[in-house]
């Protein structure tokens, strides 16, 4: 029994996996799946953000969809906030990471992208 138990507890934690950070900033809540950060630059600023929440059958694709137009609407809600205007943020730029736990069927995104004013 114990034997079972163990290889059960190894099964779960491989199934689980962390979105990793591309940025130190610290990020403020925005709503309830998506935190975010800005760091300001030059020529404009980088955005962070970090996305997750419950999927019973897991889709990343869907994830990673909702997690780059967090990105986006939240660097030019930002920008707005300061009286200017971004250049379109270009997918190719996004740096995104992917996570899954196992055990909570949460799936996670992390991603990190700059914003240049126009």
């Amino acid at each position: 029994m114990r034997k079972i138990f163990a290889i059960l507890a190894a099964l779960a934690l491989a199934g689980c996996a962390n979105a990793v950070k591309h940025s130190g900033v610290n990020l403020t809540p925005y709503d309830q799946n998506t935190d975010y950060g800005i760091e300001a630059r030059a020529d404009g600023f980088a955005i962070s953000i970090y996305y997750a929440r419950y999927q019973f059958i897991p889709e990343s694709n869907a994830v990673a969809i909702a997690c780059k137009q967090a990105l986006t609407s939240i660097a030019h809600e930002q920008a707005e906030k300061q009286g200017r205007k971004i250049e379109p943020i270009d997918e190719q730029t996004i740096r995104l990471s992917m996570g899954r736990n196992g055990l909570s069927g949460i799936t996670s995104c992390s991603a990190y992208a700059p914003a240049k004013w126009k």
